[in-house]
């Protein structure tokens, strides 16, 4: 894993003053938001306002960029629903006019869940800001400890209010500008597993957050009321398999997630240890990944392009605070990596404007960057409550392509995963330099979790997630961990879909489906890699992401199961778009697919529904999917007249 480019030491060119003087100078970026809402009265030529819209529920014209800006839609329209009731309105509104409604949080996410590229303000789709009204907040239970969150509430309120109660999570996502229904729906997750000798506790799970869920309120089709209504499920309904990760196919409401009592924790980081010997063959003597796994548990490698040794972050559950550790009371203590100084940003510009041979020099700049924020900013050694280490990446930081995969494995073979990623990994960042190629700016990340298992809920008879990238395989009860390893670069960096490509195909081949592992891909990041970029490969996207998910799962909660129950929660199709209609394709029987009210038969109703579509693209009547509602899809009508088979 020796390296063709090392990281030179900066120190002396930055100093302390100029250093912070730089980072000063950037310390008051701030969350991106959408600079106006444009009235449907006041809306221009080309974009048509949302027909018959529900009175009382404003829509309005507004911006949608996703964390990287690579989805950026100048116009779509949007509306706050300013209760659970307001979003039943919308969903049947939706189902009579042919739109979509897609949940909206604070758009910190990479893939095309919400909207695609394609969208624009004549796409017949609405998004529901639930960030505004559906936030509420309650301690529902203390034995086990459970709170009840609304689904547009933010991760950084939700620690905030289970702090103050003297509860908290054993890991969560780094940013705090997250929503809870977000989180969910992409089955968000931190790092940690159990150290060596420690216990589970009770309402803890090594898992994702999804795992947490004990009840789940979302909107979906009700055959009796012959309309979409407000359903409850909680973790013991076998339907509940394919809500806990959606991918936003459904529309969450609220829900009730299993939380424990809170823990001091001490964050260490270390600079000193290199990419050879933390990650070294397993079996190696050292200062390995796995010994500080076994030590702690709870442990994250950043590792900058072209740079020798790692920035290693280790997490210990310490109830009382170390002599030199230094206190902390807030989240967000690495204000270097939040706010990059001018010399960064120079060198970025400079190498998306065609030095790409800069790059080796940035990921030394990086480290440089970051060696000195954690001597400066007195965070190499920090305790204090949970909440206050385990969020630590503001909305400032720079914004990085991402992909992300999870590999299943054993805990015995973290070390050997770790040493195959890494040794390859180096080897294409040497073949790529050594033709003047530079396709990755950016960190390589790697983290370790536990599994989304119900033998971490404490509720019995627990269902477990259909669609989780961390849902156990039980034909492999010996795979007990996940390794997540993502490798981030600047957007729009030439060459990056090629050697993520390359990346993606050699990690399927070696971990994708062995005695040893498996690996599914992370729905948050970059995936399905082409040299185009990022779900531009229909084979993962249509073969071995489904697969993936079926190996080894139980029927009643597998991939097909979970599509299906998505589809049966939504048989209109209104929580879904362009790019989910691929992924996850609507699973109704053929005999029914014009069953427009879901009554179980094809009549009169469904073919007056038809006729109200006509010669338009609703998507509800268009069965042949051609764009247009006309002879074909009538015939196919009538062709099912009658009772839907079973």
């Amino acid at each position: 894993m020796s390296e063709t480019h090392a990281a030179g030491s900066m120190t002396d060119e930055l100093g302390r003053r100029r250093f912070l003087g730089a980072l000063g100078a950037l310390g008051m970026g701030s969350l991106w938001t959408p600079a106006h809402r444009l009235l449907a009265a006041h809306a221009p030529a080309g974009c048509p306002a949302p027909p018959d819209f529900p009175v009382g529920i404003n829509v309005f014209l507004q911006a949608f960029t996703n964390w990287t800006g690579e989805i950026a839609i100048d116009q779509v329209w949007t509306c706050q629903p300013s209760s659970a009731d307001d979003v039943v309105v919308l969903a049947n509104w939706a189902r009579e006019q042919g739109y979509h409604l897609r949940a909206r949080g604070f758009m910190h996410n990479w893939s095309p869940l919400v909207v695609t590229p394609e969208t624009t303000c004549s796409t017949p789709v609405v998004l529901l800001d639930f960030t505004n009204a559906l936030t509420s907040k309650e301690i529902v239970s203390n034995t086990p400890p459970a709170v009840r969150v609304g689904a547009g509430t933010s991760l950084d309120d939700l620690l905030q209010f289970l702090e103050e109660a003297g509860l908290g999570v054993t890991s969560c996502p780094a940013p705090g500008d997250l929503s809870i229904g977000g989180v969910l729906a992409i089955g968000g997750h931190g790092t940690g597993i159990p150290a060596a000798g420690e216990s589970r506790s009770i309402g803890q799970t090594f898992g994702s957050m999804s795992n947490r869920v004990l009840s789940m309120t979302i909107v979906a089709w009700d055959p009796e009321l012959g309309a979409y209504a407000l359903r409850t499920l909680d973790r013991t309904d076998p339907d509940l398999q394919a809500l806990l990760v959606s991918l936003g196919r459904t529309l969450i409401v609220d829900v009730t997630l299993q939380v424990e009592a809170n823990e001091n924790l001490r964050c260490e980081s270390y600079m000193s240890i290199s990419a050879d010997e933390l990650f070294a063959p397993a079996g190696s003597s050292g200062r390995t990944f796995d010994s500080f796994l076994d030590e702690s548990g709870r442990v994250e490698a950043i590792w900058y392009p072209f740079t020798q040794n790692p920035w290693l972050k280790v997490w210990t559950v310490t109830p009382s605070k170390p002599f030199w550790s230094r206190e902390v009371d807030s989240p967000y203590n690495y204000p270097f990596s939040d706010n990059l100084p001018d010399d960064a940003v120079n060198l970025i510009n400079q190498i998306l404007d065609g030095a790409p041979g800069l790059t080796p020099t940035f990921g030394g700049l990086m480290w440089t960057i970051t060696n000195l924020g954690l001597t400066f900013d007195g965070a190499w050694d920090m305790w204090g409550k949970s909440k206050n280490l385990l969020h630590y990446i503001k909305p400032t930081t720079l914004r990085t392509s991402a992909n992300g995969y999870a590999i299943l494995t054993s805990r015995s073979n973290i070390q050997t995963v770790l040493n195959q990623f890494a040794t390859k990994y180096a080897s294409l960042m040497n073949t790529y330099s050594d033709q003047s190629l530079y396709p990755i700016n950016g960190p390589v990340e790697i983290r370790v979790t536990g599994l989304d298992t119900s033998t971490e809920v404490d509720l019995p008879l627990s269902t477990e997630s259909g669609l989780s990238a961390i849902t156990p395989r039980p034909d492999h009860p010996e795979w007990d961990v996940a390794v997540w390893l993502d490798l981030l670069t600047v957007p729009q960096t030439p060459g990056s879909g090629a050697f993520y490509s390359e990346l993606e195909a050699w990690l399927f081949d070696v971990f994708g489906e062995t005695p040893t592992s498996s690996m599914r891909v992370e729905w948050s990041k970059g995936w399905g890699y082409t040299e185009a970029g990022a779900w531009s490969n229909t084979d993962v996207i249509e073969l071995n992401v489904p697969q993936s998910l079926r190996a080894g799962r139980p029927p009643e909660s597998n991939w097909d199961t979970a599509v299906e129950r998505l589809s049966e929660f939504d048989p209109a199709n209104l929580f879904s778009n362009d790019f989910l209609s691929v992924l996850m394709p609507q699973t109704s029987p053929s005999e029914c697919r014009a069953d427009f009210n879901g009554d179980g038969s094809v009549g009169g109703d469904d073919l007056a529904t038809m006729l109200s579509h006509w010669a338009s693209n609703n998507p509800i009547s268009d069965i042949d999917g051609d764009g247009n509602v006309g002879g074909a899809d009538l015939a196919s009508l009538l062709s099912t007249w009658g009772k839907c088979l079973p």
